[in-house]
């Protein structure tokens, strides 16, 4: 692409500026004390939009947040590329545990990022890698190098599980049509080792209730004598896992799918210290399923993780009492086969089967979603291969990921088209924890990136 490196030294400081004003605006749309903050982004998003160059924009209101909307068309000729990302961002809690006003950017230098990186909530994902998109789109059209058609999508309740999407995808089926999806909300392995993320993993969120006694006892005059559900939640969420870190669900690996091993011995080839992994997390030592290694226990495998529990007395010093009710919300990492609501229904059946006498149970489902494979052959993965041989100046890997984007699937199945996955973000970003960052350098590769991979694929098209 003419002149791309030299636009993007000219508007650095431009577009970083823009990016940090978008960050500033806490958009959490678990919250809804955050409701008018994620609608303020959402207009921010629809104007950017209206600036890089497209000719509609659209926002889309739906039974929760709004939808933003807007294309650009040069040829009906041309293939079309639509592309996705999300404008809200997950809670910042615990506040206590960031160095920095997670709504309030701060560029600082690190170890892996010596040319600064944006600290923030929402700078990985997804606002930062969103915004690549929108200024590439700004640099092609601005320089009148858009080679094809563009349809962006961005949606505002991808963290609480899009849950307006599904219907706004199967009712706008003819305005969302597309050759090919584009996506950053993934990761790659380092930035001296780019890669593509050509598998996902499902989904499975539920919530727990665990109920004993009528009201809150005293621990010394019922203790012993009453059901503790704090006690009893904790054996059942133990019994999950057998010794082996196996889950111990009936029927939940039924449908697993079972890597050869070649292509094991393929997804080895990638670069990885175990040391530095368990140095980066100041941990002693791994843990996971018998039998697989670290990468494949987060990728290719699934998991069953408590996300948070909580129940009784959680103040300040001392209050002996027995809870009435105890909590647990539990989320199931799934593979390509396994259906996520199926899962659901087997946790349920299994969670209430092992419940005492004494107690009563109730599993509220929550949110899941498919897994996903992308094909490295098709002309869409190629395109991608391409884009970062341009600006990396090598090929990249093929890597699964451990990360959920249930819609994807939805994606396929409704718009019958092939998603690719070009992130740009680092497994250190601490995307979800507190401290999140991405790094200006991969802020502005994407963005020297995502054109060429336009570029290319038109030309695969032909």
């Amino acid at each position: 692409m003419q002149n791309i490196q030299s636009y993007i030294t000219q508007h650095k400081k431009r577009f970083l500026n823009e990016l940090i004003e978008l960050l500033k605006i806490p958009s959490v749309s678990a919250d809804s004390a955050y409701k008018n903050d994620v609608i303020k982004t959402a207009d921010e998003v629809a104007t950017s939009l209206k600036d890089s160059g497209c000719d509609i924009v659209e926002i889309c209101e739906t039974e929760g947040y709004p939808i933003i909307y807007a294309e650009k068309t040069i040829d009906e000729n041309l293939p079309t590329v639509l592309v996705y990302g999300h404008y809200d961002v997950q809670p910042a809690d615990p506040m206590e545990l960031w160095d920095s006003d997670p709504f309030a950017p701060v560029i600082k230098n690190t170890e892996l990022h010596p040319d600064g990186a944006i600290f923030a909530r929402g700078a990985c994902d997804d606002k930062g890698q969103m915004y690549m998109h929108v200024k590439a789109m700004e640099f092609m059209t601005s320089t009148g190098q858009l080679p094809c058609n563009v349809k962006f999508m961005i949606e505002g309740e991808e963290e609480v599980g899009s849950v307006n999407l599904s219907k706004f995808v199967k009712e706008n089926q003819e305005k969302l049509s597309n050759d090919v999806i584009l996506i950053s909300d993934t990761g790659m392995i380092a930035n001296d080792v780019p890669s593509i993320t050509t598998g996902l993993r499902g989904l499975s969120y539920v919530e727990v209730e665990v109920t004993g006694p009528n009201r809150d006892l005293h621990s010394g005059l019922y203790g012993g004598a009453v059901a503790n559900p704090i006690n009893i939640l904790t054996k059942m969420i133990a019994s999950l896992h057998d010794e082996n870190n196996h889950i111990t669900i009936p029927g939940f690996y039924d449908n697993v799918e079972e890597l050869s091993i070649e292509e094991r011995a393929e997804m080895a080839k990638a670069p990885f210290s175990l040391e530095n992994y368990k140095k980066a997390l100041d941990i002693d030592a791994v843990y996971g399923e018998e039998g697989y290694t670290t990468n494949e226990r987060n990728s290719i495998r699934p998991t069953l993780d408590v996300n948070g529990i909580w129940g009784g007395y959680i103040g300040e010093g001392a209050k002996t009492v027995i809870a009435s009710k105890a909590y647990a919300k539990i989320s199931m990492r799934l593979v390509p086969n396994q259906d996520w609501e199926r899962i659901t229904e087997l946790f349920k059946t299994h969670f209430e089967s092992i419940a005492p006498q004494g107690v009563t149970i109730k599993v509220n489902p929550h949110h899941g979603g498919q897994g996903y494979v992308t094909p490295i052959n098709s002309i869409g993965y190629q395109a991608a291969s391409k884009a970062y041989q341009e600006t990396f100046g090598k090929t990249p890997i093929p890597q699964r990921s451990g990360g959920s984007i249930p819609i994807v699937s939805l994606f396929e199945q409704e718009l019958k088209s092939k998603t690719i996955l070009m992130g740009f973000g680092l497994d250190s970003d601490a995307i979800h924890s507190p401290n999140e960052h991405f790094g200006v350098w991969n802020y502005l590769k994407g963005i020297e990136t995502i054109p060429y991979f336009y570029k290319h694929f038109t030309e695969l098209h032909k």
